[in-house]
């Protein structure tokens, strides 16, 4: 049977009328929605037909696992295909692997497929799997945050959405709490702006809105980053409304929590949650990702190119338009 072209499936997405774009048609799709979305050519397309960098592209994308340490999920291409397997496509090795979201299905088995010799399994059973990817993943580890949100919660809290975790939680390098969470209604006249400088530690290669890798060595490999945060104008002032205020109560609240009634509880994190939207964002993707953005990008200082990498995200589509998408299985025999 003759494989289908990128133009055949190009060809056939458009054509498609409404009805087969529903959600029990996407085991067809998604390699080719993907391909389109980025526009993959060329040596992307070889080593990444599934389109797996659409989200994994991103530094910073990462989850907090059950027993509390962190997994990055980040992949940098240059530095994947430089590697002794970067000539392999993702699946090749992780075969378990056929939808998205696919938490969890982390299985790998070298010795299924590749590594077939007695002598192969010894050397791969002297390099665990937890050492792959290491060069090609950044995420930060530590970030001296003086908000009070993070008495309670972690640098990555994004953990209960199956779909979006690992991307709400790459913001966290990008910008503050409040821009994603915080009432709007209740601050009219509020707009967004850089914070002032953070230190921060990264696995990985260092990211982020400003970082300066020259403190490497006068401050034991820790960089600056600022991130977008959300201001007031208060009688020509500048006021930040990063809740700062409410962290000895909350130290409080953590050290107490345990014994305190359900109703006193639930009282006391409605007053730490009193300008925010609780378990809610307060703006969707396409408000922050959009031609008409309630970022102003160019104020913000982003170059054009930036700009535009911004407003017309990929994943964007990815997220908000399906919930599920199963692997085709259009090149197999």
């Amino acid at each position: 049977m003759k494989k289908p072209t990128t133009h055949d499936i190009q060809k056939k997405i458009r054509t498609m009328d409404v009805d087969e774009m529903k959600p029990h048609c996407m085991p067809i799709l998604l390699t080719a929605a993907v391909w389109i979305w980025l526009g993959f050519t060329g040596s992307s397309l070889a080593m990444d037909p599934e389109g797996c960098l659409t989200c994994h592209q991103y530094p910073g994308l990462a989850t907090v696992k059950e027993d509390k340490t962190l997994s990055i999920l980040h992949i940098d291409e240059s530095r994947y295909t430089a590697s002794s397997h970067g000539k392999f496509a993702c699946r090749k090795c992780h075969t378990t692997i056929e939808k998205i979201p696919h938490t969890g299905q982390l299985q790998v088995d070298c010795t299924t497929e590749c590594h077939l010799t007695d002598k192969e399994k010894r050397l791969v059973a002297k390099h665990p799997l937890s050492r792959f990817h290491r060069k090609e993943q950044s995420a930060i580890t530590t970030l001296q945050d003086p908000s009070s949100c993070r008495i309670c919660h972690e640098l990555y809290p994004h953990s209960e959405n199956n779909m979006v975790r690992g991307l709400l939680n790459l913001h966290t390098g990008f910008m503050v709490c409040e821009v994603c969470h915080l009432n709007k209604a209740k601050f009219p006249g509020a707009y967004f702006d850089w914070n002032g400088a953070e230190i921060a530690e990264f696995s990985g290669e260092p990211y982020g809105t400003f970082y300066n890798p020259n403190l490497k060595k006068a401050r034991k490999s820790k960089h600056f980053i600022s991130r977008i945060s959300v201001f007031l104008p208060v009688g020509g002032q500048k006021k930040s409304l990063v809740n700062t205020q409410d962290s000895v109560e909350a130290k409080d609240f953590v050290r107490s929590v345990t014994s305190l009634m359900p109703a006193e509880k639930e009282k006391r994190l409605e007053f730490f949650h009193r300008n925010i939207n609780r378990k809610e964002i307060s703006v969707a993707c396409d408000e922050c990702h959009s031609a008409s953005s309630i970022l102003d990008f160019q104020k913000l200082g982003f170059d054009e190119k930036t700009t535009n990498n911004l407003v017309n995200l990929n994943i964007k589509g990815l997220v908000t338009k399906y919930k599920t998408f199963y692997f085709p299985k259009l090149f197999e025999n």
